[in-house]
C-alpha cells in the first residue's frame, strides 16, 4: 500500500430529500490511478462535485494527507491541490494557450500589464514537462477536442494539482489521441500525481487503473484491484446483477433478404468519394473507421443532411435523391445521431415532447394534435426503453436532466416512433453506461428481427464484431474492406482502417 493522499468517508448528499450520495467511501493513493466505475445516475457525477467544492456534503469526512478538511468552493479545491477535467471544455475559445493557463493569475509587468512574454515562456515549460507538443501562444479554437483537453490537464497540474480528477476522458478522442492521453497518464504518476479516472470503457480500466471503485444507485458498491478483477465481475457489481449475454444477438437468415437501402459510387468533394454497399432487411450493417474518416458525413449525405456531388441511392429498389431530412423521415429513414445533445435532444424540452418530435404528423387529427395517441407513444417508448428519471411521470421531466443513458434512450425512441424501414445509428452507445448498453443492443437486436435494416456506425470495435452481420471500413473519405461476420476481428478491421490493405 503506497501513502493515502485521500480518503472520502461515508459521503452522503440529498436533493429535495432525496439522496444521490448515501454512505460513499472512496481512497486515493498517491501516484495511484483509481477508476470510479458505475451507471449514468450513479452518483460519481455528484461525488466529483463535492470534491470540487461545488456541492457541500450533508455528512461524511473528507481527509488529504490524513487531515480532516472542508473544501469551500472551487479556488478552495484548487489550493488544495484538486484539479477536475470535465467532460465539457471549459477553457476560453479566442484566448491563446498561455492566456488560458494563466486566466484568473496573469503574470504582470513592473507597470501593471500583462507581460505576455514570460506569460509564454513559463506556459512553454509547463506543456514541456508534461510532453505535450502544443505552441503557448495557439488559439484554443484552433485546437482539437484531444489537445484541449492535454492544455486542461496542464492547468489543473499547474495549481500543483496533486489530485486530478479525468471524467470520460477519452469519449470523443481517436485512438492515437487516446495512447497520447495515456502518455500523459503514465508522466503524471512519475510525478506522483494521483488520478481518479471516470471511463465506461472497460478496455481503459483494465490498462490504465490500479484500483476500481464501484457505486450503484449513490451507494458505495466495493473497491477491487484492477489486477484482481474481470469485467464481468465488474458489471454484477455496478448493475447488481449478472449480464448474461453482454452482446444480444440473433442473427437472421439474409440470403434471401430484400435488400432495403443501396448505395452506388457516391461522392462528396473533399469528403468521401465512391461509396458503394447495401443493407438488407434484418441485417445489421457496421461502419467502422478511425475518427475523421467520413463515416458520419455518409450517413448525413444519405438523411438529406448535407449535399452530395455524385452517386445513387436505392430505398426499396427506387432511386431518391433527398435534399432535407424531413424528405427522408417520410420515406422512412431515421438517424440517430453522434452528439445527441446538440444534434439528438431539445434538452430544455421534456421527454415527452422529444420523443414524439419526430413523428408528430402521425398524431393529427385535422388541425388538433391527438393528446391521446401522443401519450400511447410516450407511454410505450418509456416502458419499452426503460426510461427512468427521478419523477412519478417521465414524461414531464427536462430531458437535459437525466443522464447520458436515457438521454440516448430518448433520441432512439424518437426515432423507433416514425416506424424506419432504415434505421441509423452514429455511435449508438457512446458516453452510456454498461446497463443502459445492454439495453440498447437489445433493443437492436429486436429492429433487426423485425425486418428493419440497421446502419452502425461505431468506434467501439467489440460493439461493431458482436452486433453486426457484414462491416463496411472506411479509410479517410475512401472505403478500404468489406468483411463478413466470419471474418471479423479487431486487428483486421484497424488493418483496412489505419493503413494496410486497400
Amino acid at each position: 500500500m503506497g501513502k493515502t493522499i485521500l480518503e472520502m468517508i461515508d459521503i452522503k448528499k440529498s436533493f429535495s430529500g432525496i439522496y444521490a450520495l448515501s454512505g460513499i467511501n472512496f481512497s486515493l493513493e498517491m501516484g495511484e490511478v483509481h477508476a470510479l466505475l458505475g451507471e449514468n445516475g450513479a452518483g460519481k457525477s455528484t461525488l466529483i462535485k463535492v470534491l470540487g467544492g461545488i456541492y457541500k456534503p450533508d455528512s461524511g469526512t473528507i481527509k488529504i494527507n490524513g487531515q480532516e478538511v472542508e473544501i469551500n468552493g472551487v479556488s478552495d479545491a484548487q489550493e488544495k491541490g484538486i484539479g477536475i477535467i470535465h467532460q465539457e471544455i471549459v477553457l476560453v475559445p479566442y484566448l491563446t494557450v498561455a492566456q488560458n493557463l494563466f486566466l484568473g493569475r496573469e503574470i504582470k509587468t513592473k507597470f501593471g500589464t500583462v507581460d505576455m512574454r514570460e506569460t509564454n515562456r513559463r506556459a512553454g515549460e509547463m506543456l514541456a514537462n508534461l510532453g505535450v507538443n502544443i505552441h503557448p501562444d495557439t488559439l484554443v479554437e484552433s485546437l482539437t477536442i484531444a489537445q484541449q483537453q492535454m492544455v486542461e490537464i496542464v492547468k489543473a497540474v499547474s495549481f500543483d494539482g496533486r489530485i486530478i480528477v479525468m471524467d470520460e476522458p477519452t469519449s470523443s478522442l481517436s485512438n492515437d489521441e487516446v495512447e497520447q492521453l495515456f502518455g500523459i497518464i503514465e508522466r503524471l504518476k512519475a510525478k506522483q500525481v494521483s488520478i481518479i479516472y471516470i471511463s465506461h470503457r472497460m478496455e481503459e480500466l483494465f490498462r490504465i487503473s490500479d484500483r476500481v471503485t464501484i457505486i450503484r444507485d449513490g451507494a458505495y458498491v466495493g473497491t477491487k484491484k484492477t489486477s484482481e478483477t474481470n469485467a464481468n465481475e465488474l458489471v454484477a457489481m455496478m448493475v447488481g446483477r449478472e449480464l448474461e449475454s453482454f452482446y444480444a444477438r440473433d442473427y437472421n437468415d439474409l440470403e434471401h433478404a430484400e435488400t432495403a437501402l443501396e448505395v452506388k459510387n457516391l461522392t462528396c468533394e473533399g469528403v468521401f468519394s465512391d461509396i458503394s454497399f447495401r443493407v438488407r432487411k434484418g441485417e445489421i450493417l457496421g461502419f467502422a473507421g478511425l475518427v475523421g474518416a467520413g463515416r458520419s458525413e455518409i450517413m448525413e449525405c444519405i438523411f438529406g443532411a448535407r449535399k452530395y456531388q455524385s452517386g445513387t441511392i436505392l430505398l426499396n429498389g427506387k432511386e431518391v435523391r433527398f435534399t432535407t431530412p424531413i424528405q427522408a423521415i417520410k420515406a422512412g429513414i431515421g438517424l440517430v445521431p453522434e452528439d445527441r445533445k446538440k444534434q439528438g435532444l431539445v434538452l430544455g424540452n421534456t421527454v415527452g415532447f422529444n420523443l414524439t418530435l419526430a413523428s408528430i404528423d402521425s398524431y393529427i387529427n385535422g388541425i388538433a394534435i391527438s393528446d391521446r395517441k401522443c401519450q400511447e407513444v410516450i407511454d410505450y417508448y418509456k416502458e419499452k426503453l426503460h426510461i427512468k428519471a427521478v419523477a412519478d411521470r417521465v414524461e414531464l421531466v427536462e430531458a437535459g436532466s437525466l443522464s447520458g443513458g436515457n438521454q440516448q434512450k430518448i433520441v432512439l425512441g424518437k426515432w423507433l416512433a416514425i416506424k424506419p424501414d432504415v434505421l441509423i445509428l452514429d455511435e449508438p452507445t457512446r458516453g452510456v453506461d454498461v446497463n443502459a448498453k445492454f439495453e440498447i443492443y437489445s433493443v437492436i437486436n429486436e429492429l433487426a428481427k423485425a425486418g428493419i435494416a440497421v446502419i452502425m456506425v461505431s468506434s467501439e470495435l467489440p460493439e461493431i464484431i458482436n452486433m453486426c452481420d457484414n462491416v463496411c471500413v472506411i479509410k479517410a473519405g475512401k472505403m478500404t474492406g468489406m468483411l463478413g461476420r466470419e471474418e471479423l476481428d479487431q486487428e483486421r478491421i484497424m488493418q483496412y482502417a489505419a493503413g494496410g490493405e486497400e
